[in-house]
């Protein structure tokens, strides 16, 4: 059975994964500046914002053209997990944090084989950078550090670990695989497989490769080539260059700018994010997470709010930080950057958000002519990688239960084997029982 997608968190000790982890999700865990701070993996629920499939306006139900019809789907989407603000869902994805990584720690070095194995499953990195150069490779204090280096070694790390892995069995790879006849991505896969691979991945970094060396005559340069390329597809990496507020950052951006191709950078403030989500909470401000505006009492006085909207009164040092970080954070990079990271990642995977419905015709969880047929839509929403087809999503909602058809918008039929996009066959009505 299909399973949830899983995003990881890695980086040094102290780089702020933790605090990136808290911003993402309700959860707190542990942070402190000493190294070492997680030393099990922490899994937790993040929330990726994606376009609802309420806000198509090619919806039926969209525009309603008399009183007695209901009023617009997005005024009716009510997610049963995460949240819809104005055509903007929040849909949980899973997320692992693990323990800081330092270098040596293929060889066992700091936690570096826990660190390593608790890695196998993840379909994508969020590599958070302490961009402020205040933290060394160790995660220890210091100033002027260079955070390019940790892009460079920590992929070494990853690299080496499975080069290690693959070097130490290769005589006997070879052999076999020369004795029953196999294909590169047969004896590789069986290789690979440990890191949660599977055959279309390998054959993927083959063609890539385009190698004209049988396996068996591989040298070790071959061979390493082999690893980076699986690395790099297996484990797509988004770069998550954290403390930009830091007065060091500027000059270390532009140095990992020259060097990483564009998509792969995100700036944020983990930091930043926590503290306004931990304002919002106490009702001092009114804040969406992801956004470049913040309203205080104040503001929303100004704005004709007589009562503020409620929010209560902060103290000359309290908004004396919060204006800090609108000036060095949200009016400089337009937000603090967080929820991009999760899109980010979201992206180098193809990520698709699918909403399965009870009702085809009315997108709700009730059957035809129901009352709750025509109040909530689209209560579910699941995340798929790209290049599902209908039947991994009916297997990843339904299980093992046979499909008898399945129905999209406007009630027509598709095959299990079609394959489902961004609005296409992304709105799905299983009907479970033998056709």
């Amino acid at each position: 059975m299909p399973r949830d997608p899983l995003i990881g968190l890695v980086g040094k000790p102290s780089s702020g994964k933790s605090t990136t982890l808290n911003s993402l999700t309700d959860t707190v865990v542990k942070t402190n500046a000493a190294p070492f701070t997680t030393i099990t993996p922490n899994r937790a629920v993040g929330y990726l914002q994606v376009e609802c499939a309420c806000s198509r306006t090619s919806l039926p139900g969209n525009t309603p053209s008399s009183p007695n019809e209901p009023p617009p789907l997005q005024e009716r989407c009510k997610p049963n997990y995460g949240a819809c603000q104005q055509g903007v869902r929040s849909v949980p994805i899973e997320l692992l944090d693990v323990a800081g990584l330092v270098p040596g720690a293929h060889e066992g070095k700091g936690l570096g084989n826990k660190f390593l194995d608790d890695l196998r499953h993840a379909d994508a990195l969020i590599h958070v950078v302490d961009v402020s150069g205040t933290t060394d490779a160790d995660g220890k204090a210091t100033r002027g550090y260079d955070p390019s280096q940790d892009i460079a070694w920590l992929r070494s790390e990853i690299v080496n670990w499975v080069l290690g892995n693959l070097k130490e069995k290769w005589g006997g790879i070879k052999r076999r695989h020369v004795a029953v006849k196999a294909t590169p991505v047969e004896t590789l896969q069986n290789q690979f497989s440990g890191y949660g691979s599977n055959s279309k991945l390998v054959a993927r970094v083959l063609d890539k490769l385009q190698l004209k060396i049988p396996l068996q005559d591989w040298d070790d340069d071959t061979i390493r080539l082999v690893v980076e390329t699986f690395i790099d597809e297996k484990f797509p990496t988004v770069l998550a260059l954290n403390k930009i507020d830091h007065n060091d950052a500027d000059k270390n951006v532009s140095k990992i700018a020259k060097s990483e191709k564009p998509e792969r950078i995100v700036l944020c403030s983990a930091i930043a994010e926590v503290f306004l989500r931990r304002l919002a909470k106490q009702n001092f401000i009114r804040y969406i997470p992801g956004s470049e505006f913040i309203d205080t009492r104040e503001d929303l006085i100004e704005q004709g709010e007589e009562d503020g909207g409620g929010l209560l009164e902060m103290d000359d040092k309290l908004k004396a930080r919060v204006e800090n970080l609108k000036d060095m954070v949200l009016y400089r990079f337009g937000s603090t950057g967080v929820n991009q990271v999760l899109s980010r990642a979201s992206e180098l995977l193809g990520l698709v958000a699918v909403y399965p419905v009870r009702n085809i015709g009315t997108f709700g969880s009730g059957e035809a002519g129901t009352s709750g047929d025509r109040a909530a839509v689209f209560r579910d929403c699941v995340l798929v990688k790209k290049g599902s087809t209908v039947g991994n999503v009916y297997r990843k909602v339904m299980g093992d239960a046979p499909l008898a058809y399945c129905e999209t918008v406007g009630g027509i039929r598709v095959s299990e084997d079609d394959v489902v996009a961004p609005g296409k066959n992304d709105i799905l009505s299983f009907k479970v029982g033998r056709a």
